[in-house]
């Protein structure tokens, strides 16, 4: 190993093997963050550009993406200093760390790599992702890789921090508490990992988690709220097929339940996410909570055709008697595929349905025909972010403005989720154009190809079943977070309008009182 020193000394590393100069690289950007030298990371990445073209296999290029994120870690953490960098919607810091280790995450080297940086490659990712508000995501990837390490203390910690930070952002006590006793866990076996495990991480950071257990300790009855919330007393539907569908949305966290990011348990198993108590004109009716409603409602309609699509084994009788012909390339035909089509299209377009919510109660004054999720958030699409949000200080609406990124903004495709940029050009299809589904994998047209192979249709756009309902599912998993993040989102922004609002404000209130199920038969 290339001692330091020398390390330091050095103005390029093009004499050394590529890989020694990725562990020189790797060892300039720890010395760089441990000094707060600015100066050194801008020549770490400088040397990332110089030894990519010289990188031969998928695995040093996976490794190198992950170094580079992390050089980019330490020019994000001299911001930490200025709220306003901090708070700031458009950073560039923070959107080369997610392209970074995305692109590392999504390497097909990704398996090849230890165990340890596979875990940390996710961690850094889930606490980015956190950071720009898309906290739901985060959590998922902190339990990816507890997944594939339950020691990996920088995770269990991280997720029990991220748990405290979304349980600020809830509107429901019991939640809160909730989230506080599972956070409280996390960070205890984080703490108690840190010492029988110090080599997976900065063990430094052991004074951050211990501080921030005794918070949780000294805001919470950790003893009442576990005696409250005992998972023993909350059980599933008696009737076996509902309860199979309960089963199948707690594992899939598909719930409209902020619990249903902590625990798949029964406890979890209801749709409850509602808008917070907000002030409006004394003339106006009820039109966001109606709105809201309808937003659900298409939700569960679209996550109920997509389990029933996918599970769907019979022929069907609306399929029977209909002549259809054989096109020799096994396309999949049947009631069942477009009940996933439908679910797919149905969650897509409450994107837009979202920022028609959010225009009318922000008072963003976009004219409805130009309202999309995509351009709520710039008055020009190359402009700055609408400075109602840039100055919000709105952790949750962040987390909406960076899903929009992922999957509209143009300038910002090659940093995305390659499945985010996959599900807007399906929907593009699914809308305009011509989607064939097939039984087996998409085939794939080669130069050796016949122009009159039969088997490939270049007309369609073509993909297997599986990957339909992979794509779909996807989709309703990203509708959900961004449900929970427009929410929590508004919850933010009526605290700092009753802040404002000042004491000589007089709201009266309007009650509204829960629809029975019973009511949601046809008349």
């Amino acid at each position: 190993m290339i001692n330091i020193d020398e390390i330091l000394t050095m103005d390029s590393i093009d004499s050394l093997s590529p890989q020694n100069g990725l562990q020189a690289i790797a060892r300039l950007i720890d010395y760089a963050s441990e000094h707060r030298d600015l100066t050194l990371t801008s020549r770490a990445l400088t040397w990332c550009d110089q030894i990519e073209p010289r990188l031969t296999s998928d695995i040093q290029r996976a490794r190198k993406d992950y170094f580079r994120a992390n050089a980019w870690a330490n020019r994000q953490r001299e911001r930490q200093s200025d709220r306003v960098a901090v708070w700031a919607w458009d950073q560039e810091e923070l959107q080369q760390q997610i392209f970074f280790l995305r692109r590392a995450l999504n390497s097909s080297a990704y398996d090849e790599l230890d165990t340890t940086q596979r875990c940390q490659i996710l961690t850094n990712l889930a606490n980015q992702l956190d950071t720009a508000g898309r906290f739901v995501e985060a959590r998922a990837l902190w339990t990816a890789a507890l997944r594939i390490n339950p020691a990996f203390w920088m995770a269990r910690g991280n997720r029990g921090r991220g748990l405290m930070h979304y349980a600020h952002a809830l509107q429901n006590s019991g939640h809160k508490a909730y989230f506080a006793l599972k956070a409280h866990d996390d960070l205890t076996r984080a703490v108690q990992d840190i010492d029988l495990h110090p080599e997976l991480g900065d063990a430094g950071l052991r004074n951050n988690f211990v501080t921030a257990e005794e918070e949780i300790q000294r805001g919470f009855d950790l003893v009442k709220i576990a005696d409250r919330y005992r998972l023993e007393t909350f059980e599933l539907s008696e009737k076996a097929d509902e309860r199979s569908y309960q089963q199948w949305c707690l594992r899939e966290t598909l719930f409209l339940n902020p619990l249903n990011d902590v625990e798949s348990l029964p406890i979890s198993a209801k749709d409850v996410l509602t808008l917070p108590d907000f002030v409006t004109s004394i003339d106006e009716p009820p039109i966001l909570v109606g709105l809201f409603n309808q937003l659900k409602q298409e939700f569960v309609s679209a996550r109920w055709l997509y389990f029933d699509g996918i599970n769907t084994d019979d022929v069907h009788h609306s399929d029977r008697n209909v002549v259809l012909y054989n096109t020799l390339d096994y396309t999949a035909l049947d009631l069942g595929v477009e009940k996933v089509k439908i679910a797919f299209r149905m969650s897509y377009s409450l994107l837009d349905k979202i920022a028609y919510f959010i225009n009318h109660y922000m008072k963003l004054g976009i004219p409805e025909k130009n309202i999309n999720f995509r351009n709520i958030w710039r008055e020009k699409n190359s402009g700055p972010v609408r400075v109602e949000f840039s100055a919000s200080e709105n952790w949750p609406f962040r987390g909406l403005f960076w899903l929009s990124k992922d999957i509209f903004e143009k300038d910002f495709k090659d940093l995305t989720e390659p499945d985010a940029r996959e599900l807007h050009e399906l929907r593009n299809h699914l809308e305009h154009k011509y989607v064939k589904v097939l039984e087996m994998k998409t085939p794939v047209r080669v130069n050796t190809q016949s122009a009159l192979d039969v088997s490939y249709d270049n007309f369609a756009h073509s993909i297997s079943r599986h990957d339909l309902e992979q794509k779909t599912l996807r989709i309703l998993q990203l509708v959900r977070s961004a449900l929970i993040y427009l929410s929590l989102g508004m919850q933010k922004e009526e605290r700092r309008r009753q802040a404002s609002a000042g004491s000589n404000s007089f709201v009266a209130r309007m009650a509204l009182t829960e629809m029975a199920d019973e009511s949601k038969r046809r008349w």
